[in-house]
């Protein structure tokens, strides 16, 4: 798949056939490109074209029409080369933005607007959590061998929280080995917060030490972006209605998802773990990871001030779903919810 380059002619077809079955639903023939776009090829050449992007799994083949529809890759490769991300409307910015302000200095308005403002704008289901000002710093390292290669990882935080792993190491290693790495890393992560840690790690360390320094960066890191506050959602009736669903229990499946606090921390952690606030992440199909998402999209994007507070917000709908403008609503909200998050808990409104 990564060894199949598109031509300029197979990206604009590819990306026509996307915009039309997201917004009509039904499988899109090559007479109608031609015809509707006015396109400068004969129907023929497009017939063709979309075999090969069907060979290459971008397109798959309606058994009842003439007509292709888009294949998970192909939304991937609409995110991530093809869409345009149009401008949310003057207006509209301007009614969202007023709705905000009106409601300045109150957090859950806040948090309650932008799920309604998400469901509303994207018809599908949304999900806001509060800022988090707690920021876990490294106070205590413990090591100990139990059975074989296995070994209990004791990482404690200041403020009292506790992360518990067990780990298999590629060999054994001596109960001595283990103290010493633990006493090593004690001194010299004592008060760092996780993105304070390098990707690399400290050349006084050895395979060991640095193989636990990626452990504790990455469950710091995980820690700042636990949720700790109240869960807001709005639009579950949107994704229960709505026809990019063929079944009911497939919008079921998604909402458990959000519905059960466990696997939304995990979901939430491992999808915004490494990305920067203002930046957007799109889960397409659960990306061969979330089964209960297979039939789902998710837009994701992590907003307010680093180091100051931060939380997530997003929208989670069928995989036909109007990408530019869903991802354009989610940016433009935690714009919003990031200026407010400065204004309410920094010194000064952030640029934007």
């Amino acid at each position: 798949m990564d060894e199949f380059t598109l031509s300029e002619r197979q990206k604009l077809i590819l990306g026509l056939i996307v915009q039309e079955y997201v917004e009509h639903g039904k499988p899109v023939s090559s007479t109608r490109l031609v015809e509707d776009y006015k396109l400068d090829m004969s129907s023929a050449t497009v017939r063709n074209e979309m075999v090969v992007l069907e060979e290459a799994h971008y397109l798959r083949k309606d058994h009842d029409t003439a007509g292709r529809e888009p294949t998970e890759d192909a939304y991937r490769f609409f995110v991530r080369e093809l869409m345009q991300r149009p401008e949310l409307p003057l207006s509209l910015r301007h009614t969202i933005t007023h709705q905000f302000y009106q409601a300045r200095f109150d957090t859950a308005q806040w948090m309650r607007l932008a799920a309604s403002v998400l469901a509303h704008q994207s018809n599908a289901a949304s999900i806001v959590t509060a800022p988090q000002s707690e920021r876990p710093a490294f106070k205590h390292l413990q090591l100990i061998s139990t059975t074989g290669r296995q070994v209990l990882m004791i990482l404690v935080m200041v403020g009292g929280k506790v992360s518990q792993q067990m780990l298999v190491l590629g060999e054994p290693v001596t109960q001595e080995r283990l103290t010493q790495t633990a006493n090593l890393l004690n001194s010299l992560l004592a008060g760092r917060l996780g993105r304070e840690l390098s990707a690399a790690s400290p050349h006084e360390l050895d395979t060991l030490g640095q193989e636990m320094y990626r452990l504790v960066a990455d469950e710091l890191k995980r820690a700042e972006l636990a949720i700790a506050g109240e869960v807001y959602q709005d639009g579950w009736t949107n994704m229960l209605a709505e026809p990019g669903f063929e079944e009911v229990a497939s919008a079921r499946r998604a909402l458990r998802v959000l519905e059960e606090r466990p696997r939304l921390e995990d979901l939430l952690t491992q999808t915004v773990l490494n990305t920067e606030v203002g930046g957007v992440q799109v889960l397409i199909g659960g990306e061969g990871t979330w089964e209960e998402l297979s039939d789902s999209s998710l837009v994701l994007a992590r907003y307010g001030v680093p180091e100051l507070a931060t939380g997530v917000l997003g929208v989670l709908g069928p995989i036909r779903m109007p990408y530019g403008h869903t991802i354009s609503t989610v940016n433009f909200v935690a714009g919003l919810l990031s200026n407010l998050v400065n204004e309410t808990l920094g010194n000064e409104p952030s640029d934007g």
